[in-house]
């Protein structure tokens, strides 16, 4: 092993500056026996490097190759497998567990020894050598002249020491002195032998020639440590002296620490005293104006404000750790709650006298009202009642069964007065409206005398009669539900018109008023102040979109106040809606028309509510409302269209001008007037749609029933005048309808004059008819002329048969017959006649090309020329 291993320090590591400390000769556990070094080494060069090298026999060769080499502050654990039985095998742990078996116990006991020492030595690191014999490692433990690679010097490591540079320069200088050493080793070895000896013996002399200072330096030692005796006992007298001085510092540092102590509490203890009298200790004057301050007067109330602001601040107080076990403490809080249950009742007593006193000073004023559209204002009521604003918030934060029981009795007592004050309001709507038109007596309303002659209740009946009475009117639709223009007039609808809209105007401010009134007063929050996601959802009802606000992220007192609020306005204006209705129904009852007014100022001040705010109660009721008005829009188109499908025409009179068609000119243009720039015209174009269809079919159907009166001309006059509507008002959504009529006037003035041209020249229109009908047989038309029935003779006479005179008198027997089916105030009739001349022109030059074609060379011509006819029809237009 020690020629491997100096062979291995020559050949492998030497090259490198490093030195072998330790090998095993080992081989890889459970796997085929496969020798290899394991190599414990240092670097010679500073700073020192320890690593455990891996070296192999070359396959090609019998030298050795280093092949691994791992650093040995990476090794972590170090197994020697049972630290009792003797084993070869054993692990170390780097990047990960390499497991070897060693060729002998000893080998591996020495390897893993050399690997502590040097650990030790150079790394001084926490390497767990487990499963090791304790007895390895004490042995290993440097001590004493015998301390190895541990104690400082490292050679006593190895068996095996190098030379250095003086060393063998010495042995070289001595060798080549004793040029026979080499040859005899002998001689050599005596010589050196003798040298030693006198070596030795001037060493011995040098020593006894020196034994007089020796004894010198013995006495110089005594002396020395009898210097050191005396030192000693100073130092201990020394040494007693403090310790009682220690004693009595201890003692005194002692007393300052208990001086510092006592100190420290009494600051503490007056920090805390400080802080519960600063806190909850209440000034006399707020305690005297919550027992007695005066809740009248402004300077009253300011004091009692700002006295429950320091009571609550003084019950809210975060009492420190201890402090609610203190008597006195208790003492307090319970002289605050007496307090606080004192004036809550005082307070709630006093605010409940002045709701009635406002229910009572606010019906006296109510007779000033009754006889104008207005309602009374209740902002000095608000203004008195917000200086007890903060009051209010206090008594919700304190005592919230009274703020609740106070709510109550705020709408108990403002509900009944809004309730007198808005029903006299509507009862003055109601005169106003029916007052001055003759529908006013079929209600029992009297407009002269300024008051209402039948009840209210048959008011509230109007809207349940309105479609009995309707279904018992005549057939016209001017005549439906009560309604006729006759009866009437703009002025009468212009004036429904202002009375709806002032009545909506002051309903607006006065819940918008009582809204913010109730969220001041009461400290309810209407307006959304935190983060949220706000989403507005339109629901139609009955085809009226109502906005719907639905908050996301919200918290769950700002909702439930803002639902709060719409419930006491709720409860305060429980009349509103009813009462409004019944206006509708009454508007309606007087003319279907004001449903338009209606729905237009509705739809407005919905539009209006919902942009201040879409879940508010003002929103919601008149989204409600709204819903009412639009069924009554609905039912009113809905009645015209069924009159329409109802209507019947005269048999002995002509037919002219539909009565419907000339309601639906009406309808329009008082339509177009009344939703000029509205929110709603989505509705009206609707109903137009509805309309103009039903306008068409019914025209149609009454064209067809007609016997006075030939098809075409009903057809034409009335479509003319449909044209004529929608070209003057201009309204877009009946473009296409527009068209129609213009197309279906323009077809039936075409068809109405065709026919009744066939009459004047009757017999020369057939024997035309017969000549066109041999051409499309396949007879060519210089040969019809050979046909017995069609050749010149029989022209010549039919042509004799209508000579200018006869055409003029066939003319003018057609005019008048044309004049007799034609109506005066479509005015058509010129219209009419200048077509029917020149569809006749075009005949005559249709016989003259036939002639011309058919009859070649034979001189055959009418006997009236084209001026002729131009002639005959303007004399004849001129003589009627």
């Amino acid at each position: 092993m020690t020629a491997i291993k100096h062979a291995l320090q020559r050949d492998i590591f030497t090259p490198n500056d490093e030195r072998l400390l330790s090998i095993v000769n080992v081989c890889k556990a459970g796997k085929k026996k496969r020798n290899c070094f394991l190599c414990a080494t240092v670097t010679t060069e500073r700073p020192v490097q320890v690593n455990v090298v891996k070296v192999k026999k070359s396959d090609k060769g019998d030298f050795y190759k280093r092949q691994t080499a791992w650093a040995l502050r990476d090794l972590a654990i170090v197994d020697a497998k049972d630290a009792v039985k003797e084993s070869p095998e054993f692990d170390l742990h780097f990047d990960k567990v390499y497991k070897w078996v060693a060729s002998s116990t000893v080998e591996k006991n020495t390897f893993i020894s050399c690997i502590w020492k040097l650990n030790q030595r150079y790394l001084r690191k926490k390497i767990d050598f487990i499963n090791v014999s304790s007895q390895l490692l004490e042995e290993s433990v440097p001590s004493g002249e015998n301390q190895s690679v541990a104690g400082g010097d490292e050679e006593a490591v190895d068996e095996y020491q190098e030379l250095n540079a003086r060393e063998e320069q010495d042995i070289e200088i001595m060798m080549e002195g004793c040029e026979y050493a080499i040859a005899n080793a002998e001689a050599f070895a005596e010589k050196l032998s003798r040298e030693l000896q006198v070596l030795d013996g001037a060493n011995i002399q040098s020593i006894m020639a020196s034994e007089k200072q020796v004894n010198i330096l013995m006495k110089l030692l005594d002396e020395a440590l009898k210097e050191v005796d005396q030192i000693e006992l100073k130092l201990s007298s020394y040494e007693e002296m403090l310790q009682s001085v220690k004693e009595q510092m201890d003692q005194i540092s002692e007393s300052n620490h208990l001086i510092h102590l006592s100190n420290t509490n009494n600051v503490k203890l007056l920090s805390e005293i400080e802080f519960l009298v600063n806190h909850m200790d209440l000034a006399k004057g707020h305690i005297k104006a919550l027992q007695e301050g005066d809740l009248t007067s402004s300077r009253g109330i300011e004091a009692c404000t700002n006295a429950a602001d320091a009571l609550l601040q003084c019950m809210n107080v975060a009492l420190r750790p201890g402090h609610d076990m203190l008597h006195a403490v208790k003492q307090q809080q319970q002289r605050f709650s007496d307090l606080r249950e004192q004036f809550a009742r005082r307070l709630a007593s006093h605010l409940n006298s002045v709701f009635v006193q406002q229910g009572h000073d606010q019906s006296s004023t109510l007779a000033q009202h009754s006889a104008e559209l207005t309602l009374p204002n209740h902002h000095p009521f608000h203004r008195d009642l917000l200086r007890y604003a903060k009051l209010m918030e206090w008594l919700k934060n304190t005592d919230y069964g009274k703020y609740e029981g106070l709510t109550k009795n705020y709408m108990d007592y403002l509900s009944r007065l809004y309730e007198r004050e808005i029903k006299d309001f509507f009862e003055v709507a109601k005169i106003k409206m029916t007052g001055t038109t003759r529908e006013g007596k079929k209600f029992g309303l009297h407009g002269s005398s300024g008051k209402l002659t039948g009840s209210t209740s048959s008011l509230n009946k109007l809207s349940v009669q309105s479609s009995g009475n309707r279904r018992s009117q005549s057939s016209s639709l001017l005549d439906m539900g009560n309604m006729s223009a006759s009866d009437l007039d703009v002025a009468d609808r212009t004036k429904f018109d202002k009375i709806f809209e002032q009545v909506l105007s002051e309903l607006e401010p006065l819940c918008l008023a009582e809204q913010d009134f109730i969220s001041k007063f009461f400290k309810l929050q209407q307006h959304q102040t935190t983060s949220g996601t706000t989403t507005n959802e339109v629901e139609e009802v009955d085809g009226v979109a109502l906005s719907r606000s639905y908050t996301s992220g919200v918290p769950q007192t700002v909702s439930s106040e803002k639902d709060m609020i719409r419930q006491m306005m709720t409860k305060i204006f429980r009349c509103i809606e009813p009462e409004l209705n019944n206006l509708i129904a009454l508007g309606d009852k007087i003319d279907s028309f004001n449903s338009l007014y209606m729905l237009v100022k509705m739809s407005h001040h919905v539009w209006t509510a919902q942009n201040v705010d879409p879940a508010s109660f003002l929103s919601t009721t008149l989204g409600n409302v709204l819903v009412t008005v639009k069924r009554n829009f609905d039912k009113c188109i809905s009645n015209q269209m069924k009159q329409m499908d109802e209507v019947k025409i005269s048999k002995k009179s002509k037919v002219g001008i539909l009565p419907f068609v000339a309601e639906f000119e009406e309808f329009a243009a008082l339509a177009e007037s009344i939703f000029k720039n509205a929110e709603r015209r989505g509705d009206l174009d609707k109903a137009y749609i509805k309309l103009i269809r039903a306008v068409f079919d019914s025209v149609e159907k009454v064209a067809n029933e007609s016997q006075k009166t030939p098809r075409d001309v009903v057809m034409m006059e009335n479509f003319h005048h449909i044209f004529a509507t929608l070209s003057r008002l201009k309204i877009s959504c009946l473009e296409a309808e527009k068209k129609e009529a213009k197309q279906k006037y323009t077809d039936h003035l075409q068809s109405y004059v065709i026919y009744s041209l066939g009459q004047p020249l009757e017999k020369l229109n057939h024997f035309f008819e017969g000549v066109e009908a041999r051409v499309a047989q396949g007879i060519r038309e210089e040969e019809v002329s050979y046909q017995l029935a069609f050749n010149k003779q029989e022209l010549r006479k039919v042509i004799k048969e209508y000579p200018g005179k006869e055409v003029k008198k066939g003319l003018d027997n057609l005019y008048k017959k044309v004049d007799k089916h034609l109506c005066e105030e479509e005015n058509l009739l010129q219209v009419v006649w200048h077509s029917m001349q020149d569809e006749f022109i075009r005949q005559y030059k249709h016989f003259e090309g036939l002639i011309a074609r058919c009859y070649p060379g034979s001189g055959i011509t009418m006997e009236f020329t084209i001026q002729d006819i131009l002639d005959y029809c303007s004399s004849i237009a001129q003589s009627h």
